[in-house]
C-alpha cells in the first residue's frame, strides 16, 4: 500500500468518531497517542516503552476494558515515562467515550498494510496527516501550517549546512526543521558522507524549536521523532523571558503567528529593544537577535504586510533590522495560500552582519503577487511557480536579471520613504491603464445625447398617455 494511501485511510477513520463529537484536530492528537505505540513496534523502538503498555497489550483488550486501560496508559505515560515518551504523552487524555470506536480505531491501525510502507516514510505518512489537517477548515489547524512548496523554497534558498545550528522560534508541527533536515540529509546521500560525531550533531543538536501550543507542541515532537531528529523542542513563548535563551543560531527558518497580544498586553521579554503587541514585529526582533553575528547567520522569516509599512514602533525594528543585518531580498507572497485567505504576505531574507550598523545597502524585490492566479484547492500553489524567483535570487549578477517582477532599492531610496518596505509591486493588470480611460469630453457627450434621448422618449409616452386618456373622456 502506497504512502499517501494509508494516509488516506487513516484519515478516513475520523468518520468512526463523528458520534463522539471529536473534531479533526483532536482526532490527529488522538492518532499520534496511538500511532506512536504502533510505529514503535513497527520500527523496533518499544524498549522505550514500559511492556504493560506497548502495542500488543491494546490489542489484547476490547470494550470498556480497553476504554479504561488505555485513559490509564495516557496518564501513566504522561506521569511516569522518560524523555520524548513523557513529553509526548505530557497531559494527554482522551475524548473518545465510545469504546467501540477506540476499538476499532485501534483494529484498523493494526490492519493496514505497514509492511509495505518504507520505515524511513512513517515520517512521511505523519506529515502527511498532518498536511491534511491544515487543508480542513473545519479543523482550524492551518493556520500554523506553510504549505510544503514554500516551505522547500525557503530551505534551498537559506541553504542550511551540516554542523549549522537551525532554529524555528514559532514551530508549529515543526516543517521548517524537517525539511531543513532532509535537504541536508539529501545533500549528504542520507548523512553517509558525515563522521559519526557529525551525525550524532545532527540528531541531537542541529535542530530546535518553540511552540506556545500544548497539542500542537505533541505532534511536532512526534513529527521529529518519526524524522529521527531529537533535538531540544520547548514548550513555552518565545516572547516571554524563556525565549531568551534561544540563541547562538547559524540559521532561523520560521512563519511567526500573526496578530496582536490579547488586549493589546506586551510580551514579558525584558530584552526587547522596541515593545510592541505586535506579536510579528516582537518575533522579527527576537530572529535577528538570536542569529549569531558573524556575517554568516541567515535567515527566512514569513510577515504580514504590515511589518513592511506600520509606523512608530514598525518603523523603529525596521531601521534596526537594516542596520544589524543586511536585508537582501523580499519576496512578496501571493495571497490564498494561507488557512487565512485575506492575509497578504511576504518572506524576507536576511543575514546577521558583523557589526550592528549599517549592514543593509540595497533590498531587492520580488512581486510574486501582482497578476498571479487565484490560489486554493483548484489551484494549489507549486515550486514550479517560484522558478523565475529562484533564478532571480541565486543569479550571479542581480542586476543582469531581466524580469519585470525583480526591482531594487538602495538603502537611501528606502530612507527617503520613510523606511517603508512596502515596495516591489509592479502594475496590476486587473485595472485599467491611463491609456485605456475613456476620454472625459467624449464620456459627457455621450451621456447628454443620452440623457436627451431619454428625455424625448419620456415626453411621447406622456403624450400618448394624454391622448389615452383625452379619448376615454371623450
Amino acid at each position: 500500500m502506497a504512502g499517501h494511501d494509508i494516509v488516506q485511510k487513516l484519515w478516513n477513520l475520523c468518520n468512526v468518531l463523528r458520534d463522539d463529537g471529536i473534531t479533526y484536530h483532536q482526532y490527529v492528537t488522538e492518532l499520534t497517542y496511538i500511532l506512536f505505540l504502533k510505529m514503535a513496534k513497527e520500527r523496533g523502538t518499544e524498549d522505550k516503552i514500559p511492556e504493560e503498555y506497548r502495542w500488543d497489550e491494546l490489542l489484547k483488550r476490547e470494550g470498556v476494558d480497553l476504554l479504561r486501560f488505555y485513559k490509564r496508559l495516557l496518564l501513566d505515560l504522561g506521569e511516569k515515562g522518560q524523555g520524548r515518551i513523557k513529553e509526548i504523552y505530557k497531559n494527554a487524555n482522551t475524548n473518545i467515550n465510545e469504546p467501540k470506536n477506540l476499538e476499532k480505531i485501534i483494529k484498523s491501525i493494526n490492519d493496514l498494510d505497514w509492511y509495505s510502507a518504507d520505515k524511513e516514510e512513517f515520517g512521511n505518512l505523519y506529515e502527511g496527516l498532518l498536511e491534511k489537517n491544515a487543508s480542513e477548515k473545519k479543523s482550524g489547524a492551518g493556520q500554523y501550517f506553510t504549505p510544503r512548496p514554500l516551505i522547500n523554497v525557503m530551505v534551498k534558498l537559506i541553504n542550511p549546512k551540516p554542523g549549522e545550528r537551525c532554529n524555528d522560534p514559532a514551530a508549529g508541527t515543526f516543517g521548517f526543521m524537517i525539511a531543513a533536515d532532509k535537504y541536508i540529509k539529501d545533500k549528504t546521500d542520507d548523512l553517509f558522507e558525515l563522521s559519526e560525531k557529525e551525525v550524532e550533531f545532527q540528531r541531537k543538536e542541529a535542530f530546535s524549536g518553540c511552540e506556545l501550543v500544548q497539542e500542537t507542541h505533541r505532534l511536532a515532537l512526534m513529527n521529529a521523532m518519526l524524522h529521527d531528529i531529537e533535538g531540544p523542542i520547548y514548550l513555552g513563548d518565545t516572547l516571554s523571558n524563556e525565549g531568551k535563551k534561544l540563541k547562538g543560531f547559524d540559521v532561523v527558518l520560521t512563519n511567526p503567528p500573526f496578530g496582536t497580544k490579547k488586549g493589546g498586553e506586551r510580551p514579558t521579554r525584558d530584552d526587547l529593544t522596541y515593545v510592541t503587541s505586535n506579536k510579528q514585529l516582537n518575533f522579527l526582533q527576537h530572529i535577528y537577535r538570536s542569529l549569531k553575528p558573524n556575517g554568516k547567520a541567515r535567515a527566512a522569516v514569513v510577515v504580514p504586510d504590515n511589518v513592511l509599512f506600520q509606523e512608530g514602533d514598525g518603523t523603529k525594528v525596521r531601521q534596526d533590522l537594516m542596520d544589524k543585518c543586511n536585508l537582501h531580498t523580499i519576496l512578496r507572497l501571493p495571497t490564498g495560500i494561507f488557512y487565512a485567505q485575506g492575509v497578504k504576505t511576504n518572506v524576507l531574507f536576511f543575514t546577521r552582519g558583523e557589526r550592528d550598523k549599517d549592514n543593509t545597502k540595497e533590498v531587492w524585490f520580488y512581486d510574486l503577487r501582482t497578476n498571479m492566479p487565484s490560489f486554493g484547492k483548484r489551484t494549489p500553489l507549486t515550486e514550479e511557480h517560484f522558478e523565475g524567483f529562484i533564478k532571480a535570487y541565486t543569479a550571479e549578477d542581480r542586476t543582469k536579471v531581466q524580469d519585470e517582477r525583480w526591482s531594487c532599492f538602495t538603502r537611501e531610496e528606502i530612507r527617503a520613504k520613510g523606511d517603508t518596505l512596502d515596495l516591489g509591486l509592479i502594475v496590476d493588470e486587473s485595472l485599467l491603464s491611463h491609456e485605456d480611460l475613456p476620454d472625459p469630453i467624449e464620456s459627457a457627450e455621450e451621456t447628454i445625447s443620452k440623457l436627451e434621448q431619454a428625455v424625448y422618449l419620456l415626453n411621447e409616452v406622456v403624450r400618448e398617455l394624454k391622448q389615452a386618456e383625452e379619448s376615454r373622456n371623450g
